[in-house]
């Protein structure tokens, strides 16, 4: 019996997250390199894996993506990657929440997300594809992401919490 199983096209994906800067405003960044899959047709049982490239870092500025690389806050020398592994897949009104094991450097935590299937359709080419946009917020301190300046107004240079913006597209592969 053929097993299906969807493969992220990262060409119609993004990865990315933005963080206070300032206390004022938010940083954006992105994930350039990363690999994602899920078995199975139903999504209610069917496990997702995520694995990113830790040094695939992108906030367009780098000085401070050579800063997040370092051992202040990813470390990527000796973590090379983040993980995510689904452990459910809820229906909740018109969405899911997507709960799972998210370790960033030796920190694995489970995690909340939210879920937007946005559907189903061919390519020109006749490849099957599927999107979801997947949000939430994590605490980086809650993963040893310490690293922080205090500002001399008060407060602190780097927000502790941030927040998940994710936009993918799978591809079928029938095996």
């Amino acid at each position: 019996m053929a097993t299906t199983k969807w493969v992220i096209d990262p060409t119609h994906s993004d990865i990315g997250f933005k963080v206070k800067h300032l206390m004022i405003s938010y940083v954006k960044g992105t994930f350039t390199n990363y690999e994602a899959s899920i078995e199975g047709e139903d999504f209610s049982s069917s496990p997702l894996e995520v694995s990113i490239e830790a040094a695939s870092i992108s906030t367009h500025n780098p000085e401070r993506d050579a800063h997040l690389k370092s051992a202040d806050f990813f470390d990527v020398e000796q973590y090379k990657f983040i993980t995510f592994k689904s452990t459910s897949f809820t229906k909740v009104d018109d969405a899911y929440e997507l709960e799972g094991l998210l370790t960033i450097k030796d920190v694995t935590k489970t995690v909340s997300l939210y879920v937007e299937y946005g559907g189903t359709n061919k390519d020109p080419w006749g490849n099957e594809k599927l999107a979801f946009e997947i949000t939430g917020k994590i605490n980086r301190k809650d993963f040893g992401l310490n690293w922080n300046a205090a500002l001399e107004t008060g407060g602190v240079l780097v927000g502790e919490d941030v927040k998940i913006m994710v936009e993918v597209q799978f591809v079928k592969q029938v095996l």
